[in-house]
């Protein structure tokens, strides 16, 4: 159902609130550069630092930005079970095509708890479902066991996997079969997970680069491994410079630099250092993105 090149869209601001039309540009670039699904409200967009309004106002502008030309899959996780039930409410309301949910953050439930947090939000809204695994933001991991579990429920279609563990990722291609999507979420590793079984990916980098981004999926997709090949490497220095810092901030500093959007990062995040803006300027300059 969410397959190819997936774009975990940035939240742009503009004197501390929502830059919707920002937003309506991004979307736009994306959506020419060939990205197949568009990603809001999800770690890169800053989910954990907006107010609801603003969550549902994303959303909600996402799905109109796109307007049926490409599929909208909406970050609604959250570690409290009954507010991630009503922010996946919302989506479902707004016309979104999918929920993406991150796995509790800070709790660190159980094995069972992780599987009934998920199995909550899929009986009480009837919209497709990706579960998202990052243990590195979470502090906790779901085993390919667990994800079986789930996968059996019917509006869990899929996983966003960003442990970079092929190991753990090919355990669940095994466990889960041909049907349950299994999604990249760390660029880094895209390629090596279409390999063993992936669908795609929800790209950070995409942000910047969503033609070759959508392009090497694609391009593996069709059976071209040259090419993938070729992108996977050509891609490699953006995914360095866009990880440098704490993620979102390297990606938004990149589009500021770019004049897509302002510099504006919402606290706890700050602006990227200054050592580090030369070191981002000279990548994006030397991948043709801004002028020298």
């Amino acid at each position: 159902m969410f397959t190819g090149s997936m774009v975990a869209i940035v939240t742009p601001f503009r004197n501390g609130a929502v830059d919707i039309e920002a937003l309506g540009r991004l979307i736009e670039l994306q959506i020419a550069g060939g990205t197949d699904v568009i990603v809001p409200c999800g770690t890169t967009g800053e989910s954990a630092t907006l107010t609801h309004e603003e969550h549902h106002r994303v959303i909600q502008a996402a799905v109109q930005a796109c307007a049926g030309r490409k599929q909208v899959l909406a970050g609604t996780g959250s570690n409290n079970t009954e507010e991630a039930i009503q922010l996946t409410r919302f989506a479902r309301k707004a016309g979104a095509d999918g929920a993406l949910l991150i796995t509790p953050y800070y709790n660190k439930p159980t094995q069972e708890g992780l599987y009934q947090h998920f199995a909550a939000v899929a009986r009480a809204v009837d919209l497709p479902i990706v579960v998202y695994n990052v243990p590195s933001r979470t502090s906790v991991s779901m085993s390919p066991e667990t994800v079986a579990r789930l996968a059996e429920i019917s509006n869990i279609v899929g996983i966003k996997e960003a442990t970079g563990s092929l190991q753990h990722v090919s355990k669940i291609v095994q466990l889960c079969g041909p049907d349950f999507a299994v999604i990249s979420g760390d660029d880094f590793t895209t390629l090596p997970l279409l390999a063993v079984g992936g669908v795609g990916v929800i790209s950070v980098t995409a942000n910047v680069a969503p033609r070759d981004t959508a392009d090497m999926v694609r391009s593996f997709r069709e059976g071209n491994l040259a090419k993938a090949r070729e992108l996977h490497h050509k891609l490699w220095p953006l995914h360095e410079v866009l990880f440098m810092e704490t993620n979102p901030i390297p990606v938004k500093a990149a589009l500021a630099m770019m004049g897509v959007i302002g510099w504006e990062i919402r606290l706890p995040m700050t602006p990227l250092s200054e050592p580090n803006r030369p070191k981002l300027r000279r990548a994006l300059e030397q991948y043709g993105l801004i002028e020298a």
